[in-house]
């Protein structure tokens, strides 16, 4: 018996690393989408956030992040707080605790969560791209990763009230996508939109990325990794129920990415009259953000039904937002925060132990202290140290005033 423990324990373990690995790829395409719908001039500087913030995200998770979201008593609304992660469970834990034993590795499920919040600081750089200070956002993810993202999260995956309450959320629509939303929200409306992206007559000027198969091979790498951060959380895969549950992720996972992109490339071409490319990836990620609050419980058609829908919303949000001249370059936003509301609010449709009830008051909860608790970092931020480059740095590109150099000097103009 012991033998079959032991290797079942080692089975899940593995499979939980290796989605952990396959989520921490989702950085690479966070990175290249970013870069690849940025102007030229101001790649570098987005490059240096997206990996910079995937360092933060882990430093602060190991140094308090992990432990405020998991070490609290059940049901609660304050976290504890505390420093590292916890000891590692022994051999005897492991194989003989019964019903309540271990059955993967807890640094395993650390590493697991480390790159979810590295997940969720990455919606906010591509949300403030293109004229904020790199340094102020490096501090912003400080905060975010290592309190704001945590306390949330201990209220949910990690036993407190909105757990208490019944709020569902497999893998994270709310937790972590509309989180990262709520976040990069609070900075763009303190920040201001980019210098010409809206004229005083309330014309809204198209401000095109600079490489757009950059930003299509990102978009194929996050959708490569989505199979880790869905299918990984159904945490174990070493019996026959856990082995099928993570096969209809995977294929749920992916009809709804896919159902995505033909929607939001059938609503453009209606509404624009052009196969909008950007609108296409931005579809496909909506469709994946809207089937990760629940992509065990439907089936693979309604799963298909549920991206659809989102790839449908994230057309239509982008546009309103827009008007609203929230200025988004990569559509953040509205991917991640109004598209992740819907896939919050799906739930129930399929999975008869959720209620629309308990999922509304989740998002609210979500919502209002990561909006919240962002803008007053801001703020904090903006009168300390600013938080917007200078009018001729924005000009020039903030590649050269951030980070002394350029993403493709070949192309550059020399006057």
């Amino acid at each position: 018996m012991n033998e079959v423990t032991d290797l079942s324990y080692a089975l899940d373990t593995f499979y939980f690393l290796i989605c952990g690995a396959l989520v921490m790829w989702m950085a690479a395409g966070f990175s290249m989408l970013e870069a690849g719908m940025v102007r030229g001039k101001n790649t570098a500087e987005i490059l240096t956030k997206n990996i910079s913030l995937f360092a933060i995200a882990c430093t602060m998770y190991l140094l308090v992040g992990y432990y405020i979201m998991y070490s609290s008593s059940e049901g609660g609304f304050l976290p504890s707080l505390g420093f590292l992660i916890g000891a590692e469970n022994s051999v005897e834990a492991a194989l003989g605790g019964g019903e309540d034993a271990p059955y993967y590795a807890m640094r395993a499920d650390f590493f697991f969560q480390v790159v979810f919040v590295a997940t969720a600081m990455s919606i906010v750089s591509g949300a403030v791209a293109e004229r904020m200070k790199l340094w102020a956002f490096l501090a912003f993810a400080v905060v975010m990763t290592g309190f704001i993202y945590p306390v949330s999260g201990y209220w949910t995956w990690g036993g407190g009230w909105l757990d208490a309450v019944g709020y569902s959320d497999y893998a994270g629509s709310g937790i972590v996508h509309m989180a990262g939303a709520a976040a990069a929200l609070a900075g763009v409306l303190i920040l201001g939109p980019r210098k010409g992206k809206y004229g005083k007559d309330g014309a809204i000027h198209a401000i095109p990325g600079a490489n757009m198969p950059l930003a299509t091979l990102g978009t194929f790498i996050l959708w490569m990794g989505w199979f880790g951060f869905n299918g990984g959380s159904e945490l174990k895969l070493s019996d026959v129920a856990s082995a099928n549950n993570v096969a209809q992720v995977f294929v749920n996972t992916n009809a709804a990415a896919a159902a995505g992109v033909i929607a939001a490339l059938v609503l453009a071409k209606l509404w624009f009259r052009k196969a909008d490319l950007t609108m296409a990836l931005n579809g496909a990620l909506a469709g994946l953000v809207a089937i990760t609050a629940d992509p065990l419980s439907p089936t693979a058609l309604g799963a298909a039904i549920i991206g659809a829908i989102g790839g449908v919303i994230v057309v239509a949000a982008i546009v309103t937002l827009d008007k609203l001249k929230l200025d988004d370059p990569v559509g953040a936003i509205s991917v991640h925060g109004v598209v992740g509301i819907w896939g919050v609010l799906a739930v129930p449709f399929t999975n008869g132990d959720a209620s629309f009830g308990a999922q509304l008051i989740g998002i609210a909860g979500i919502f209002v202290w990561v909006f919240a608790a962002s803008l007053v970092v801001w703020l904090v931020l903006k009168a300390i140290m600013g938080i917007r480059v200078s009018e001729e740095e924005e000009y020039e590109g903030v590649d050269i005033a951030e980070c002394g150099l350029e993403a493709y000097p070949e192309f550059s103009v020399k006057k």
